[in-house]
Order: C-alpha cells, then sequence, then structure tokens
C-alpha cells in the first residue's frame, strides 16, 4: 500500500498510487481508484502451469490456505461458491421457467444450467487446447453473473435506465460484480484505514478470461454497438487486469469461453424450444420458414453480407445428419434421441474449433495471447442457424412478447420507486453504498446495481411490494 486514497464516483474509497499516469488507465475527472497501482510491476509468484507470476496475481495479494491448490482452483471455487452464481438460477435463460407444454413439464434451462452445461463444454475445449482447465471453466462460470432479471430484455429496460449514468451491459456489471459488489475480500483504503470490497478477488487471467468486451462503453471496433465491458466508474481495475494485454483483443481462454456460450446457448436454446413444443422440425424443411429463419440470422447471428444459401447449406448439413432429431413427442424414446442430438452437436462444434486451431497453432499448449482460436465458417454458420431457430420460434411468439413487455414495465416502474424512496427499499449493502455515494449519478448507478442482482421473481415480488406513484 502506497498510503493514499480517492473517492470513487460510487462513494467507495480506493487507495491507489497518485504518481500513476491515469492516462494508462482512466481520465482523472472519473477515475476510481484501487488499493495499489494498475501500473505497478507483479510480484514475483512464480510459474504456474505455464502461466507467469503476473496471470496468477490478486488485485489484494492473499496467502494460500491449503498447499498444493493452484490459484485458479481457488478461482474456481470462489466462483461456484458465489451468491451472484446461486442468482443466476432465478433467471430466465429462453424458455421461462415453470413452462409446460401441451402435455408435459418443459423443465427449461435457467442462467445458472446454462453457465454450467457452457463451464463443461469450455473446460474440456480449453483442457484439449492446452489451457488450464479450472481456469477457462471459472471463466465460463463468470461469463453470465452480471445478467439483470428477465434475461436480456432486462438488459435492454435497465440501459435505459442507466442512460444517464453510463448504460447497462450484463458483461460490464458481471466484471463489476466480480471485482467490487460480491462480497468476499476486502482490502484496507491506506488513506482511512477502513475495508473496501475487491469482489471475489479473482487472479488477474481469470478477470481476463471472464472479459468477452474489452471495452468502454463506445469503444470497440463498432463505437455503434451496445457491446462493451467495463463501467467508466471500473476502469482501474479494468487496466490492471488489462496489463501488458494487446488492446481491444480477448486473451485465448475468453475465446474459448466465448465459443463454448455460443454452442452451449445455441444447441441447448434449440433443444428447449423443441422440448416446450416451440419448435416443429418439420418447419425447418419449408422454403418459406426458411426464408424467415434467415431474415432473424443475417444482420444479428452472421454478417449482413451472408448469403441465405450458405445458410441453408448448413441446415442441410444438420437436417442429414443421421442423429438429427426429424420428430418429438415427449416419449422417453424421443427424449434420448433428443439428447443424443445436443451431445452430437455440442461435440460437432466443439471438435471443429480444436481441429481448426490445431492445424494453425500446433500441438503445444495454447494460453493467454499466445494464439487466436480459429472456428470454421461452416460450424459458425451451423451454430447461427440454431440460434436464429431458437429466436425465430421460441423468442418472437406473441405471447413472449406480451411477457417481455410486462418485464419492461415491471423494471422501469421498480427502478422509478427505488430512486423515489432511496436508501428504503434497498439491501444494507446496497444502501451503504447509497447513502456514501457523491452525487445523483453515482447514486443512480447503485439502483441499477441492487435491480440487476435481483432475480426474476424478486423483482416482482419488490415491485409488488414497492408503493408507486
Amino acid at each position: 500500500m502506497d498510503g493514499t486514497g480517492t473517492t470513487g464516483t460510487d462513494g467507495s474509497t480506493w487507495p491507489h498510487d497518485p504518481e500513476a499516469p491515469a492516462a494508462r488507465t482512466a481520465p482523472a475527472a472519473r477515475e476510481a481508484a484501487w488499493p495499489h497501482d494498475p501500473e505497478a510491476p507483479a510480484p514475483p509468484t512464480g510459474d504456474e502451469g505455464g502461466y507467469d507470476a503476473a496471470a496468477v496475481e490478486r488485485y489484494a495479494p492473499e496467502p494460500d490456505k491449503r498447499p498444493g491448490r493452484t490459484a485458479f482452483q481457488r478461482d474456481r471455487a470462489r466462483v461456484l461458491h458465489s451468491s451472484a452464481l446461486r442468482r443466476l438460477a432465478g433467471k430466465t435463460q429462453v424458455v421461462t421457467p415453470g413452462t409446460r407444454s401441451h402435455t408435459w413439464d418443459a423443465s427449461p434451462r435457467t442462467r445458472l444450467t446454462h453457465s454450467l452445461e457452457c463451464a463443461q463444454i469450455g473446460r474440456e475445449l480449453g483442457a484439449a487446447l492446452g489451457c488450464d482447465p479450472d481456469l477457462v471453466e471459472a471463466a465460463c462460470l463468470s461469463h453470465d453473473m452480471g445478467h439483470p432479471p428477465f434475461g436480456h430484455n432486462g438488459e435492454q429496460a435497465l440501459n435505459e435506465f442507466a442512460a444517464d449514468c453510463g448504460g447497462f451491459e450484463g458483461n460490464a456489471q458481471s466484471l463489476r460484480l466480480l471485482t467490487r459488489i460480491e462480497p468476499k475480500r476486502f482490502a484496507p483504503d491506506a488513506r482511512t484505514g477502513e475495508p473496501v470490497s475487491v469482489g471475489l478477488n479473482l487472479t488477474r487471467a481469470a478477470l481476463d478470461a471472464a472479459t468477452k468486451y474489452p471495452w468502454p462503453r463506445g469503444g470497440g471496433p463498432d463505437p455503434a454497438s451496445g457491446k462493451f465491458g467495463v463501467y467508466e466508474d471500473d476502469l482501474p481495475v479494468f487496466a490492471w487486469a488489462r496489463r501488458g494485454a494487446p488492446a481491444g483483443r480477448t486473451c485465448f481462454e475468453a475465446q474459448v469461453m466465448d465459443w463454448s456460450d455460443d454452442v452451449a446457448y445455441s444447441v441447448h436454446d434449440f433443444e428447449d424450444g423443441l422440448h416446450a413444443g416451440h419448435i416443429d422440425p418439420n418447419c425447418l424443411l419449408s422454403a418459406v420458414e426458411r426464408e424467415s429463419i434467415w431474415s432473424v440470422a443475417i444482420g444479428r447471428y452472421v454478417s449482413a453480407d451472408t448469403s441465405p444459401d450458405e445458410l441453408s447449406e448448413a441446415l442441410d448439413r444438420l437436417v442429414d445428419a443421421p442423429w438429427w432429431p426429424h420428430h418429438y413427442d415427449g416419449s422417453a424414446v424421443a427424449q434420448a434421441r433428443l439428447k443424443d442430438a445436443t451431445s452430437q452437436l455440442v461435440g460437432r462444434f466443439a471438435l471443429a474449433a480444436e481441429g481448426a486451431t490445431r492445424q494453425a497453432y500446433g500441438g503445444g499448449p495454447l494460453t493467454r495471447y499466445g494464439a487466436e482460436l480459429v472456428v470454421p465458417r461452416a460450424a459458425r454458420h451451423e451454430c447461427a442457424v440454431l440460434k436464429a431457430v431458437a429466436d425465430r420460434y421460441v423468442m418472437r411468439r406473441a405471447e413472449q412478447e406480451e411477457l417481455r413487455a410486462d418485464q419492461r414495465v415491471v423494471l422501469a416502474e421498480l427502478a422509478e420507486a427505488l430512486t423515489a424512496r432511496a436508501p428504503e427499499g434497498l439491501e444494507p449493502q446496497f444502501r451503504a453504498l447509497f447513502e456514501a455515494a457523491p452525487d445523483d449519478r453515482a447514486r443512480k448507478r447503485v439502483v441499477v446495481d441492487q435491480i440487476a442482482s435481483l432475480t426474476d421473481a424478486s423483482a416482482r415480488t419488490l415491485h409488488a411490494r414497492l408503493p408507486r406513484r
């Protein structure tokens, strides 16, 4: 510690080196300081499984509690035992939990089960390519932690509410949660001596591996895109996590996590839609239905210049496979065949990436910034077609749009009610942050943090309990 401190825009105080060049982290006017200089050299902690000392460094140094346990095993355990991961059990993936088809319980996935499945895919793919499997699994388990209630619909509603305090993005919220909000480790503020949360205090490599979009709002390759990975308030810890990384480039483990996420949700959203009775496999043979699927896919899941013929060929390859589910009636045999199809698809997409990457880089361990994950165009198109099918037949149903509209109203009214009454209505953790916040912008961010932490059910419960105008 260097004996100095600065107050962040949310009212929390973070000791840091006042001599560190702010231009390399964040503009001074918006800097939230952290327990040490993000540009300072990493302490020598030794090499760990091909990862250097900087990769296994934690923001707040900690002694190992048990000899023989790796830094990334600790990261994985911290994420797995976090309350933020547990809350994903109450957040919608695609099909709303509790949904039934006409004759059976659809038992759809939640954000938690999706994260667990993503982690299984990522762990095995990462290990096959030479990554530390615990590191990749920790990143996969972490990747959706910041998502608010009601999935991407809730993300849109919170982004609108937070427009004047930096917006809302689930990936940026994940970083904020991992490094500040989730209560696990505190470091003393060198100026006041008061404890300051450093979140789960994961290693640098784990935070970097969980970062899909390594840039702030408007700072990515497409400035018009709403995707970003860090709020202005969190730029100092982001700079620490990204120290030495090429600007705008994701590390190899993050690329493995990202493809595993794509594979998990494309395949399993298709499976859930079929099992819930929303997708009829026979519709995929119709030229008219295919045109509607391509209209969803092009520009959203594939680039705008993609030919519909390419997508048609991709779907044909899947439909012609011997394991493809041409019919589904909910029987035990049909369920087994569908489960086999999902397994075949996951293996197909994972092996395609593994084979192409090995062909490009050879047989050695691939880690950090030593390689790029290579995913063949054909595999990306097949994956995109499955996403578009689920989007077209599950997410765009009329009753789903009615539900989404209601969800947006719930979150908008909840945000308004909390803003009017805060700190009343906030949980103790967020009440303290609200009371310490220096201005309206920072207080609004605390309200956003509170709402984002809620499950679907708790958001509705709190909405019903708080009086509104």
